[in-house]
């Protein structure tokens, strides 16, 4: 009997599943309607839908892996738990004031996100250390149990603790710890030397305090999942995934759910990086589009980027260069990522000064687009695709969705077309171009401004709506090469059954590199790779299956921020610790433009990033094919092309009918189940021999 892995996401209008035969590699698409309401029943919807595809039950459950948005929308919404907070005497008032940062500049009226904790629930607690994390004044326990007294009879849910230097002795944070378990053991407890062990007070508040708010939310579901899973006898490992790009088990995404943010879009980049390798593509650009938002990021190298910060909440989607002191900070290793609000549910809309906008605003699952019938009113990208032709109004998602094209050209015209006194068609035209223009903006942000020339990279696209737009894409940016993986709708879905578990460890040790003995930061290490070896154990990751990765991150001394450099395996050696300087400059060089090789270099934060390597599936490969595309070509008709500035004549062809080495010349429709590829005039799709279409000019 074959058995199975099963990858599933959450994203905004759709919820997608992967389901893979261990043994056959082959890889079954689930895609069903997102419910907001209740994110369970899609996830349960598409385990369900999964099982009865492969004609199978539960027992054959080998692996459940699954990224949700629900801790995201939570802080979006704003519906999150009450929060309390003990802080040390003096510094109730950390997540109040914050940071002097403003999402837009020259707003009068502006206002900052409120608080997660009322200022009514904070608590001032006797106590002391110094910057090295001596006791200056100890714990007075009295003061702990009133406040922690005072949060109970409030009925509040979870409470955060973060002292002064914790970061660096947490003694008095574990004895308050040890104070709110006894006196009040229901509360959820979020305590931030354990969250975020590291220097810089309100970033580290602000994470643990992230962190208590979603953790009575993401509990509650995840035990629901379970009790869910083990109905229809799924007993099988259950993973998330991190926002880092790797997995953890329920148990740790329970007491650590900040970790678990970005799970979604972290996903997808794993996905692009695997798709890309067969290939030998070490440079991708990763383009996910979804429902909701675009998402892009970046491999250099064959190693995607990991940021150590981002903010979660005010805006869902803020515009490129803006946004910045909108949200919560949080302080957790996260793949870097641009977003937009670019998904194939961004409604269209004219402004107060009579220009056509797209986004950030999504008509989501429900009522959807207005070609869906559900009741929705506004266009949307989804319906200007539809009406250039370059959607199939009785193939979406393989017919199970019948699309209105009167539908779409009546709000498109009603909403966009009349007040901008255009036809329909070069309404929906303008619609696409802006949406195109916003993801042109977030691949320069993610590639220019980093110091990375786009042209040397692969374009890997996917999500339901990624390959309608990749190839207009490319050619704005004059990527040479685009890569769309088979069934792209699913992508992240299947990206997260290529994922290892992965623990993260870090600690502040502020410190001139000069002056640093090897054997201190070899210590620090050992210490770390301890800790990750137990976790990865109780796992039950086998010895040979366990990876261990270093890195510090470090600054000019003075500079206010930081930037990783990674530490070779093995016994440190003076040289090892004097080569890191120049690691450091050439690091510095490439995202800033210089290197100060004069100015000393600062240790900031010592991490380490314990890895269980997990079996990754061997996906089939398919039969060389003849040149002939008969068998494939399904019809003809016209689909409107900015190249021609008008509507072409275009070849409908069949994916799944497509043979490796295989060539699609363009103009052309490719479609598939959960996805429609459109080759622009002069481009042409080769088949891969795993099945992906690699889009060139031609």
């Amino acid at each position: 009997m074959s058995t199975y892995r099963l990858g599933i996401d959450i994203g905004g209008t759709f919820t997608d599943a992967a389901v893979v035969d261990e043994h056959t590699g082959a890889v079954h698409i689930v895609k069903v309607p997102s419910t907001p309401a209740e994110p369970a029943n899609g996830f349960m919807a598409a385990v369900e839908r999964g099982l009865r595809q492969c004609d199978s039950r539960g027992e054959a459950v080998r692996l459940v892996v699954h990224a949700t948005t629900v801790a995201t929308n939570a802080l979006i919404e704003g519906k999150t738990a009450r929060l309390g907070l003990i802080a040390t005497k003096g510094f109730r008032d950390i997540l109040e004031i914050g940071r002097q940062i403003r999402s837009r500049l020259y707003d009068v009226h502006l206002s900052k996100p409120r608080s997660l904790v009322a200022r009514q629930w904070s608590f001032g607690v006797q106590e002391r250390l110094d910057a090295t994390g001596q006791v200056v004044e100890p714990l007075d326990v009295e003061d702990v149990r009133q406040a922690v007294r005072q949060l109970k009879a409030a009925g509040i849910e979870a409470v955060v603790c973060c002292l002064l230097h914790s970061y660096i002795n947490p003694v008095h944070e574990r004895q308050v710890a040890d104070i709110i378990r006894a006196e009040y053991p229901e509360a959820f407890l979020s305590v931030s030397s354990e969250v975020c062990p590291e220097f810089r007070e309100y970033l580290r508040a602000s994470t643990a305090a992230v962190n208590a708010a979603i953790m009575p939310l993401v509990s509650r579901y995840l035990a629901a999942l379970e009790a869910r899973l083990r109905a229809q006898h799924i007993t099988a490992p259950f993973y998330v995934m991190q926002s880092s790009g790797g997995v953890m088990g329920v148990q740790a995404a329970k007491q650590q759910p900040v970790y678990m943010i970005e799970s979604g879009p972290a996903a997808g980049v794993i996905a692009a990086g695997a798709f890309a390798a067969p290939h030998g593509y070490t440079n991708v650009i990763s383009f996910d589009m979804g429902g909701t938002t675009a998402k892009v990021g970046l491999i250099q190298d064959g190693h995607f980027k990991l940021s150590t910060e981002f903010e979660v909440g005010g805006q869902a989607v803020t515009p490129l260069g803006e946004g910045r002191g909108s949200g919560y900070p949080v302080r957790t290793p996260v793949i870097d990522l641009v977003e937009v609000g670019a998904g194939g549910g961004s409604e269209a809309w004219i402004d107060t000064g009579g220009a056509l906008r797209v986004g950030p605003r999504s008509a989501g699952a429900v009522p959807g687009p207005a070609c869906y019938g559900q009741g929705g009113t506004t266009p949307t990208i989804t319906d200007a695709n539809l009406l250039l032709g370059r959607l199939n109004p009785a193939f979406f998602l393989g017919g199970e969705i019948a699309l209105d094209v009167d539908a779409s050209r009546a709000a498109i015209a009603q909403t966009c077309a009349q007040p901008l006194g255009l036809d329909p068609f070069h309404a929906a035209h303008g619609i696409l171009e802006i949406a195109n223009a916003h993801m042109i903006g977030a691949m320069r942000l993610i590639s220019i401004q980093r110091g990375y020339d786009p042209r040397h990279f692969v374009l890997v696209a996917f999500g339901g709506a990624g390959p309608l737009h990749a190839n207009a894409l490319a050619r704005d940016l004059d990527i040479p090469t685009v890569l769309i993986p088979p069934s792209p709708g699913i992508a992240s879905a299947l990206g997260m059954l290529m994922t290892d578990i992965k623990h993260e460890f870090v600690t502040t040790r502020r410190q001139l590199l000069a002056e640093l003995a090897p054997s201190a930061l070899e210590t620090l290490f050992d210490d770390f790779a301890r800790q990750g070896q137990a976790l990865l154990n109780e796992e039950g990751v086998s010895a040979s299956q366990q990876r261990f990765f270093r890195r510090v991150d470090v600054r000019y001394q003075g500079q206010s921020h930081e930037l990783a450099v990674t530490v070779p395996p093995g016994l440190l050696t003076p040289q090892h610790v004097a080569a890191l300087h120049e690691q450091f400059h050439a690091a510095h060089e490439r995202a800033y433009g210089y290197a100060a090789r004069e100015d000393a270099v600062e240790l900031v934060n010592v991490r380490l990033t314990a890895l269980g390597v997990s079996p990754k599936p061997q996906l089939p490969r398919l039969p060389q094919a003849g040149p002939d595309l008969t068998a494939a070509i399904k019809g003809q008709r016209p689909v409107w092309f900015s190249e021609t500035a008008g509507f072409t004549p275009c070849a409908l062809v069949d994916r799944t009918r497509l043979g490796s080495g295989q060539v699609v010349p363009g103009p052309a429709i490719i479609e598939e189940l959960d996805a429609t590829t459109v080759v622009h005039p002069g481009y042409r799709a080769t088949v891969d021999p795993h099945g992906n279409l690699v889009l060139q000019r031609g």
